[in-house]
């Protein structure tokens, strides 16, 4: 797991452009903390920051291959799950090679294959080649988005990187976002391709982006396909069992430490027990952490989203499987720190946070990285296999919108009531979403005799699986690279989504409860209490003093009346969120005061110039 920049300009010979090069390259130091390296070749330069898992001497970057016709040089980010196999076949045609790492297997893999590479590989990637043959820049972003991509054209080329901060340290790229970025800060939709900041794209998920000469072209090479099932109840579960069988174990493969995340939920309970079976085999036991805060179990309180605290049941689990396990205790200082609260804005370059979750999920990863470098996740799993309440609610089904927004003002706070009246006006989101709706379920092809009902719940599994879940990966890939540690995703395997997504809802939920078919595919390896718990989203303090020290904040900030988040943010609203007796500032009603803190700190992280016209 890394952190690749580059600068295509073909007008101009980049080896005099060293100093700008590495500027960009140094924004992702986080990213990669273990090695950095910078290749210049005509109008082309790229930019390295490595965190080394896999053949740890042999896997520098930027690394090149000289052909008869020019250099081809490679800057990579991610894991290559099959990189064995295709080795293999390289070896088959005539390849030699000479180290153990996956990115000299994609670098030969496009040598033998050309773009066409991206469709072999099972993982989770984002890389740019520079191909001296044809002058031609090529980009390749894995099929569900797990890792960021961007780029920015410029009048004779291209910028681009892991993150909006590696494009912005050139000086041709402005820190500017207009009204479209705006909205998107506040819609919680992730239209595909949308960067926030103006002039910047991402490289969509299951798509190669070339540059050449000519112009840019895009091309993708996946999308989520309907195709009829034909599988049974038994053979669907044994199928999926199977798939996390391979997917498991092929995650598991580092050459650094590695550990799960386990919150006593089913998806990460399966994948720990799963992980911990197969690690047994080899005579190795696996860590597990979980995060929690205090005061969390003794004092918790139910509501809709979480009718049970999370730590008895991770440690069901965590006895169950055998793992050698660490709760990570967190207070609410640590979650309301500021500084704590810059590192997320910083990492993810733009406000759009989900309060004291995005801060205890890099606290969590901080803590982690003291002893392990790689993670697996059960992210993802609520999107493949259907967990969320809104899959079940009516109200949320029928909508003729995103599923997710029918009551998420009731559950996480509502940002209309954040900014100035006049601002809200001009942005519509409530148009913006709908007209997002339109594009995104436009051309969810139905099955011939698929029943309104199952077409439906297509079209919101769909929904979750193109939109939805690239917010909660953006967001783990942004907190976990922050501080260096790599985190799998074993439930994005495109194998396991194709297969899932394309099982009729009757048979995702046939029990008529959430992700059935996971429950059942591991309910050999699964405590009772975590075979019978109901979905629990990831947890959020209810700790009355987070929201006093927030509401400090927010004091001090209005105590800066000439601050710029009042050009956005509604004074009078804040001052009066300030005021309010903490014990009654719910997580939903305490977002208008992390909202403003976010959007306060940005403007002074980032200076954004906000162009409202």
């Amino acid at each position: 797991m890394c952190g690749i920049t580059g600068w295509v300009s073909f007008d101009r010979d980049l080896t005099a452009a060293s100093t700008t090069l590495d500027a960009m390259t140094e924004t992702m130091s986080c990213r990669g903390p273990d090695d950095r390296g910078t290749w210049t070749g005509g109008p082309a330069g790229l930019g390295h920051r490595r965190l080394a898992i896999i053949d740890l001497p042999g896997g520098r970057q930027p690394m090149t291959v000289e052909t008869p016709t020019g250099t081809v040089a490679l800057v990579y980010s991610g894991e290559t799950y099959n990189f064995t196999e295709l080795r293999r076949e390289l070896a088959g045609r005539g390849h030699r090679f000479t180290t153990e790492s996956d990115t000299e297997v994609v670098l030969r893999g496009y040598l033998e294959w050309g773009e066409s590479l991206a469709e072999r590989l099972n993982g989770m990637y984002a890389f740019a080649i520079w191909d001296a043959r044809h002058d031609r820049l090529v980009m390749i972003r894995d099929r569900m988005g797990i890792k960021p991509f961007y780029y920015h054209e410029t009048a004779d080329g291209v910028l681009f990187g892991s993150e909006p901060k590696a494009i912005l340290a050139n000086p041709l790229a402005r820190p500017r976002v207009g009204v479209d970025g705006l909205r998107e800060l506040f819609s919680v939709v992730k239209t595909p391709g949308h960067a926030v900041w103006e002039g910047m794209r991402e490289v969509e998920p299951g798509t190669v982006v070339t540059v050449d000469r000519s112009g840019l072209r895009r091309h993708v090479y996946w999308s989520l396909e309907t195709r009829p099932h034909t599988d049974d109840r038994d053979a669907t579960i044994a199928k999926v069992r199977e798939l996390l069988e391979d997917i498991v174990r092929r995650q598991l493969v580092s050459d650094v430490p590695r550990c799960t995340l386990l919150s006593g939920g089913l998806d990460s309970s399966a994948m720990t027990a799963l992980a911990a079976r197969q690690l047994a085999e080899a005579g190795e036991t696996v860590r597990s952490f979980a995060v929690d805060f205090v005061g969390q179990a003794d004092h918790f309180v139910a509501d809709e989203l979480r009718g049970t605290p999370d730590t008895p049941f991770v440690h069901d689990v965590a006895k169950a499987a055998g793992t050698e396990h660490r709760d990570i205790v967190l207070d609410s200082h640590a979650l309301a720190d500021p500084d704590v609260r810059a590192k997320m804005i910083r990492a993810r370059d733009i406000p759009m946070g989900f309060g004291d979750m995005d801060a205890s999920l890099y606290l969590l990863f901080r803590a982690i990285r003291e002893h392990s470098t790689v993670a697996l996740s059960g992210e993802s799993a609520d999107e493949v296999f259907g967990g969320y309440l809104q899959f079940f609610d009516e109200q949320a089904r029928t909508a003729d919108t995103f599923p997710w927004l029918v009551r998420f003002a009731d559950h996480f706070g509502d940002d209309s009531g954040v900014l100035r009246p006049d601002l809200t006006d001009a942005l519509d989101l409530p148009g913006y979403v709908k007209e997002s709706y339109a594009t995104a379920v436009d051309g969810i092809r139905r099955l011939d005799g698929e029943s309104d009902f199952e077409y439906r719940m297509r079209k919101i599994c769909h929904l979750h699986l193109t939109r939805f879940v690239r917010v909660l990966l953006d967001r783990k890939d942004r907190a976990s690279m922050a501080v260096g540690l790599e985190v799998r995703v074993p439930f994005c395997d495109h194998r396991l989504v194709e297969y899932v997504y394309n099982t009729p809802w009757a048979l995702k939920s046939f029990d008529g409860r959430e992700k059935s078919l996971l429950r059942e595919a591991t309910a050999d390896l699964l405590p009772r209490s975590i075979y019978e718990r109901v979905k629990s989203p990831y947890p959020s303090t209810q700790d009355p003093a987070y929201a006093r020290a927030l509401q400090g904040h927010v004091k001090e900030l209005l105590a800066r009346p000439g601050h710029p988040v009042f050009e956005l943010v509604d004074r009078e609203r804040a001052a009066r969120a300030a005021e309010r007796e903490a014990p009654q500032i719910t997580q939903a009603s305490r977002r208008g005061l992390e909202r403003t803190l976010d959007l306060a700190l940005w403007l002074d992280l980032y200076q954004p110039d906000i162009a409202l016209s």
